[in-house]
């Protein structure tokens, strides 16, 4: 199942064919796969190359740590994400290894490499589907995640499923059609508020 973004600008097919569903199949993904989804982000960027990510990979293989995993999703995400072979957790280390003094980039820095992740994925013919809802402070306890660090966000993994098969709310959730805000509500050049040029050039 493709959904590729309406674009006003050329962008790479990783990024035009990336989007998140809530169907997943009922398919491992292979070792080597999770892997390289590793290998991506740990070549994302980050302030003074600290690399303040840390990533929790819970698969099916080990059902003890996956139902840790999916019982700090909140219900609503249970209820699709159960579906999905991993579950991982991106965790923010919250100070530089350097001095132990705030990093104040290291949240932003995390999300950049869940997106390598993320991408990674849809080059593999993986789907990546990141998520708030989830409770941070089960996912500490759970993990044993230590003082300093911060779960940021979850993800779930695995291979597109078929959405005629899914309960009807998660079949709508995937058959919708993607959608953005406009480039112009967000690009501004010369002050805030004030469209790009070259943004407001292209119709």
């Amino acid at each position: 199942m493709k959904k590729p973004a309406v674009v006003r600008y050329l962008i790479h097919e990783l990024i035009e064919t990336r989007w998140s569903p809530v169907t997943f199949a009922d398919r491992p993904v292979e070792r080597e796969k999770l892997g390289s989804l590793m290998e991506a982000a740990r070549w994302a960027a980050s302030c003074y190359n600290e690399q303040p990510w840390r990533f929790i990979v819970a698969s099916k293989d080990a059902p003890k740590d996956y139902e840790r995993a999916l019982a700090c999703l909140v219900e609503l995400n249970q209820a699709w994400a159960r579906t999905a072979p991993v579950l991982m957790v991106a965790v923010a280390s919250l100070r530089f290894e350097r001095d132990g003094s705030e990093n104040g980039w290291a949240r932003h820095d995390v999300g950049m490499a869940v997106m390598s992740l993320l991408l990674q994925a849809t080059a593999l013919g993986l789907h990546a589907h990141a998520m708030a809802g989830f409770d941070k402070d089960a996912a500490r306890a759970a993990f044993a995640i230590p003082d300093g660090f911060e779960p940021m966000t979850a993800i779930a993994v695995g291979y597109i499923g078929d959405p005629a098969k899914a309960p009807e709310a998660l079949r709508k959730r995937d058959e919708a059609p993607r959608s953005r805000k406009p480039l112009e509500s967000f690009v501004y050049a010369g002050r805030w508020g004030r469209v790009a040029p070259f943004i407001g050039d292209k119709r």
